[in-house]
């Protein structure tokens, strides 16, 4: 049974690729990170593979998983830039074929909002999952993470009609 969900997983994983890719770089908006998030998470995946419980689980499993490493991640910049004084503010790199014009004006009213709303948000329209999906992966409960989507949501469209003016 564990030998047959550890092939799904595998399986899982490769299809997928391109999705947690474009996920980690919607967090990190870095390149470099983006693939060092992807390839720390698939190796923890691998690595507790024993903890999967179904095979309806593995998505949300590891998108968990997933959110969490770019989360370590963003906390770790952060420290690290507020540590050191001679670094400068890194070039940000845009994924070609990922924004285009239209898209980083979203994505810039996007990054406006809270960092939670904002990756619930992510997780809904840009990878399509549902509502209770997002509820498992980010640990909230299924009434808040609707009530953080609608309400940013709003905020979103507040944000986009103050810069049409």
């Amino acid at each position: 049974m564990k030998e047959i969900l550890y092939e799904r997983l595998i399986q899982y994983i490769l299809e997928n690729q391109d999705r947690f890719y474009r996920v980690a770089y919607s967090y990190t908006r870095h390149q470099e990170d983006a693939l060092d998030v992807v390839q720390s998470a698939v190796c923890k995946a691998l690595e507790a593979h024993k903890g999967i419980k179904n095979e309806e689980a593995i998505r949300t499993w590891f998108y968990r998983i997933l959110i969490n490493e770019c989360l370590t991640v963003i906390k770790k910049r952060k420290r690290l830039l507020l540590t050191d004084d001679t670094l400068k503010q890194e070039e940000v790199y845009y994924e070609k074929g990922y924004e285009q014009d239209n898209d980083m004006e979203m994505e810039k009213e996007l990054d406006r909002l809270e960092p939670d709303v904002q990756g619930i948000i992510r997780l809904r329209f840009f990878e399509e999952l549902s509502l209770k999906e997002i509820s498992c992966i980010t640990g909230l409960n299924l009434n808040t993470v609707k009530t953080k989507l609608y309400r940013g949501l709003k905020q979103l469209k507040v944000n986009i009609q103050e810069a049409d003016l």
